[in-house]
């Protein structure tokens, strides 16, 4: 397993060592992906973002395996968010 070090790049980084950071950040639903009603949040103008719980991470998220439980129904944003890409990275040195 690769270690992350304080200035990952994109070549030592991998979801399997990760701590799902990506998990923390707030997603918008700008498209329908089949996101269960049940991990969906809406504001008072009907916006939409994924439910996150108090823990900060994603609702969709298993606490257990930090893997995606509705990884097929995934929001587009989640879907275009690239492992090693600069937010990537820039995500991962906050938590580290």
């Amino acid at each position: 397993m690769i270690i992350p070090t304080k200035n990952p790049s994109s070549s030592n980084v991998s979801c399997s060592n990760c701590k799902a950071c990506c998990c923390r950040l707030e997603v918008m639903l700008i498209s329908d992906t089949g996101v269960p009603e049940a991990f969906i949040t809406r504001d008072q103008h009907g916006g939409e973002t994924m439910k996150r719980l108090n823990d900060g991470w994603c609702a969709a998220l298993d606490r257990d395996t930090l893997l995606c439980t509705i990884y097929e129904n995934r929001p587009w944003i989640c879907r275009e968010f690239e492992m090693g890409s600069n937010e990537c990275i820039d995500e991962r040195i906050k938590f580290l």
